[in-house]
This record gives C-alpha cells, sequence and structure tokens, in this order.
C-alpha cells in the first residue's frame, strides 16, 4: 500500500501538469491568431496618442482583423466572424467584440 503524497509532492506534481498543459498548447496559441488565415489582406496601421498602435486587416476592402497592441499590456484581436465588415459582439452580449488575447509564443 502507498503512502499518499506530501503537500509539498502534491504541489510539485500539479505544477508539473501545468507546465506541460502550457507546453503542449504552442500549436493552439498560434493558432489563435486571427491574421494567420487572412491571404492578400491590406494592413493599415496607425498609432492613437496614448501609444497603442492598431494594425486593421481588410480582404477586398472589408475589414476582417483589428489587432490592438497597447503601449502596456498582451496584444489583443477584434475579429469580424461572419465577414460584414463589421465587428461582431459575443451573442448579443452588447456591442463589445470578443477579445483574443495571445498568451504565449515561441
Amino acid at each position: 500500500m502507498r503512502a499518499p503524497l506530501a503537500p509539498h509532492a502534491a504541489l510539485a506534481v500539479a505544477a508539473l501538469l501545468a507546465l506541460a498543459g502550457c507546453a503542449s498548447a504552442g500549436g493552439a496559441a498560434r493558432a489563435a491568431d486571427p491574421t494567420a488565415g487572412l491571404s492578400n489582406a491590406e494592413v493599415r496601421t496607425h498609432t492613437v496618442e496614448n501609444g497603442d498602435t492598431i494594425e486593421e486587416y481588410r480582404v477586398a476592402g472589408q475589414l476582417r482583423v483589428v489587432k490592438v497592441v497597447p503601449a502596456r499590456g498582451p496584444i489583443y484581436y477584434l475579429v469580424d466572424e461572419n465577414g460584414d465588415g463589421r465587428l461582431d459582439s459575443s451573442k448579443g452580449e452588447g456591442t463589445v467584440s470578443p477579445v483574443y488575447f495571445k498568451l504565449f509564443s515561441w
């Protein structure tokens, strides 16, 4: 019969499992970049007064993705999911589009 793990050993095992999950999610993080699948996209870049950089990705003149690179904080994306040229709201929860954060990159 095995003895139960000591609390510090259980914590170490949990940390290793979490790191393994992060390492295996590398491909998923790259796949989460909505600009990766755009072909022949025209990119317009401008910087707003607070220092944030805005990149608008347009395909055939239609707005598809907005990439926001804040002066402080992680990069996030606003996406047109259905191709109508307007940034979509998340399941009718208001006028704010879903935001996608890039958590990891290798």
